[in-house]
């Protein structure tokens, strides 16, 4: 069963919000056919510590205005790889190295992608 309308709301509500601090490479996955936890993986990337923060703060807000709470958040301290668990969407924000190193595109590639709308795909989509 492919991911909720409920969960597509939230991930492009979210994506929309880390595109609005400038976010790169903004990704969302289908893992819902692999994973019976949550319906989507939003991975999205920021340049350093600093903009991981901004990102996760504006994503929180965002979808706190939808009324979805966080269940869990882990890794915000360090601001490299923060993970924020809404349930059907989990949100993974990583510093671009990171972003690189654990590739999670990679790992989670026969997952479909979910098209975001353009105002969501992040900094390097603007212009394309």
């Amino acid at each position: 069963m492919p991911a909720t309308e409920r969960a597509i709301e939230l991930t492009i509500a979210a994506a929309r919000a880390a595109a609005d601090i400038k976010a790169e490479e903004i990704i969302a996955l289908d893992v819902s056919e692999q994973l019976v936890l949550t319906d989507v993986f939003l991975i999205a990337s920021g340049t350093n510590e600093r903009q991981v923060g901004a990102i996760v703060d504006a994503v929180e807000e965002a979808l706190f205005k939808l009324g979805a709470k966080p269940v869990r958040r882990e890794g915000k301290g360090q601001g490299r790889w923060v993970l924020i668990d809404f349930g059907d969407v989990v949100v993974h924000v990583q510093h671009q190295e990171d972003r690189v190193y654990y590739a999670l595109e990679r790992l989670w590639k026969d997952c479909p992608v979910i098209e975001l709308p353009a105002d969501a795909r992040g900094a390097d989509e603007a212009h394309a």
